[in-house]
């Protein structure tokens, strides 16, 4: 991660073990509003702000006091773009996957975060109703980005998501 006003590393990415810090940090500035940064860090820290959280419908207070309040979440877990296709990828494919701020990775309550863990489409739905529709199309999106299968269980259950819409 990188300041882009002045092209130099922001001050966690120098560290050798921040990876995971810097893609929560990543998607903390994109997904939260009212966001505060830790001074001295250039925007590379996020300290405090709130998420509209869209697993819940709920506002969610983040603070470095219970950062555990908000999880970043693979909307297609790991373990599942594994099984669909990833164990061929190249270790950058796997990288890329692990780290795409742009559409698979989504701050979300840390309990609703657990509840999901692994599961699919196909077992699995946002508590929020009102979001199920764009979470399948999410998902969706995330498969046909990655070529990863996705089974008849996970496709009719788009369809179902999204028929309620």
């Amino acid at each position: 991660m990188r300041d882009r006003a002045t092209d130099t590393p922001c001050l966690p990415c120098l560290h050798p073990d921040a990876a995971l810090e810097i893609t929560r940090n990543d998607v903390l500035k994109l997904q939260l509003v009212d966001v505060a940064f830790k001074p001295g860090t250039r925007d590379c820290k996020v300290i405090a702000g709130t998420l509209h959280d869209p697993y819940t419908g709920t506002d969610i207070a983040f603070s470095t006091s219970n950062p555990s309040a908000i999880q970043i979440d693979h909307v297609v877990a790991l373990s599942r773009a594994w099984d669909a296709g990833a164990a061929n990828w190249t270790p950058q494919q796997r990288v890329n996957f692990a780290n795409d701020t742009d559409v698979n990775l989504l701050a979300s309550q840390g309990k609703a975060n657990q509840s999901k863990s692994d599961q699919g489409l196909d077992t699995w739905l946002p508590p929020n109703a009102a979001f199920h529709c764009d979470y399948a199309i999410r998902y969706l999106t995330v498969a046909a980005k990655y070529h990863l299968m996705i089974t008849s269980a996970d496709a009719g259950a788009a369809r179902t998501a999204c028929a309620q819409k």
